[in-house]
């Protein structure tokens, strides 16, 4: 089975890597005027942006507990 330190090690590596290589994506410029035209972007609500990331992390901190905290009754 992982040790926690190890699991703990993975969780924040697939965290620093997938936060750092969305940022370079996101900000590539478009190479023509015609992908520049394709996309628009949509401005959402300040209130709906900070619902999605609150929901996000509840998720989140969901299934860290039912997966490595939970600790079910003796049948």
């Amino acid at each position: 089975m992982f040790s926690k330190k190890m699991l703990w090690g993975s969780l924040t590596a697939l965290v620093l890597l997938t936060g750092t290589s969305g940022v370079t994506l996101a900000e590539m410029p478009a190479h023509s005027s015609e992908q520049a035209r394709q996309f628009q972007r949509i401005e959402q609500p300040l209130g709906l942006k900070v619902g999605v990331a609150i929901a996000g992390l509840a998720l989140i901190g969901l299934e860290l507990w039912w997966f490595l905290l939970y600790k079910s009754p003796e049948s």
